[in-house]
């Protein structure tokens, strides 16, 4: 099944006060276009909107479900100025930029709900407590992300993200690409295979890479590796919120999830075992606690 990928035109913010060229996000479109409970899907670091493929099919008959290309990955444009990414302003902009031009399209206002999996949980938690938004963000659902994240789990990406490598065929591609996200926990080889026929680009001399700037690494290179401490922003969160912790995960532990529950949001957690960071919401089980969730 071919799906469409449409583009955005979107402003480019930058936190050197410089004018800079717009650049494209993409998004896919899936479920009737006059439905107006909306469901936003956002990747993770390295991911794109495909990774929303199977979640997006299980609930097109009940929402419309937008899954957006974050800036430098998939089939979104790359940013000129690589500290751009380091700004993160500039992600909040993009994701209210195409909720805004979603919600155009609509006479009424739209109930809209947020599904982010790791940074793209992020986005929507700190999207969530924004004041004066011209849309209201219903529910949360966050795929192995919180308020903390520790320094040791940020070193562990660091290690691989912005490498670049380059593969003779599609076949070490995957197979590489499978050794990275084996905390993804058990897939199939079809969802292996989509995965890796998204995350892939072929270059002009037949070898394969990344489908992702690698400069999006700059976060990790221009400055010490801390823990993240988002507890303040958290505490402000009042929405229903699901997050599904990978009982294996180093980026959301147990600890920290246990606070979740009784802290600003206090969210529903729901524990995944065999799966470290993060779940995927491919298989059919995290898909029905996804839907579930969002139709309840």
């Amino acid at each position: 099944m071919k799906i469409l990928v449409n583009r955005l035109l979107v402003p480019t913010l930058s936190g050197d006060g410089r004018q800079k060229d717009p650049h494209h996000i993409a998004y896919t479109d899936w479920g009737d276009p006059q439905n107006p409970h909306v469901v936003i899907c956002v990747h993770g670091l390295t991911r794109n909107c495909r990774d929303f493929d199977y979640l997006a099919r299980a609930l097109q008959s009940d929402c419309r479900v937008i899954s957006v290309d974050v800036v430098g990955r998939g089939q979104s444009d790359w940013l000129a100025h690589a500290h751009d990414y380091d700004y993160y302003p500039l992600y909040l902009s993009d994701a209210m930029s195409l909720m805004v031009h979603i919600q155009a399209q609509y006479q009424t206002k739209i109930t809209l709900d947020w599904v982010g999996i790791s940074m793209g949980g992020l986005i929507g938690m700190i999207l969530a407590i924004q004041p004066n938004l011209p849309f209201a963000i219903n529910k949360l659902i966050l795929s192995d992300i919180g308020p903390l994240i520790p320094a040791v789990a940020l070193k562990r990406i660091a290690d691989y993200v912005g490498k670049d490598p380059r593969f003779a065929s599609f076949e070490e591609f995957k197979q590489y690409m499978k050794v990275i996200s084996a905390s993804f926990g058990p897939l199939t080889e079809d969802q292996w295979n989509h995965m890796a026929i998204h995350s892939a680009r072929e270059y002009a001399d037949g070898y394969y890479g990344f489908r992702y700037d690698p400069r999006i690494a700059i976060s990790f290179k221009d400055r010490e590796i801390k823990d993240i401490d988002l507890w303040e922003q958290w505490d402000q969160l009042t929405n229903p919120t699901l997050v599904l912790r990978g009982t294996e995960s180093d980026i959301l532990t147990a600890e920290t999830a246990a606070q979740m529950q009784v802290r600003g949001a206090k969210a529903r957690i729901v524990e995944l075992l065999g799966i470290g960071h993060s779940p995927m919401l491919m298989d059919d089980n995290q898909i029905k606690i996804v839907r579930d969730f969002i139709l309840k």
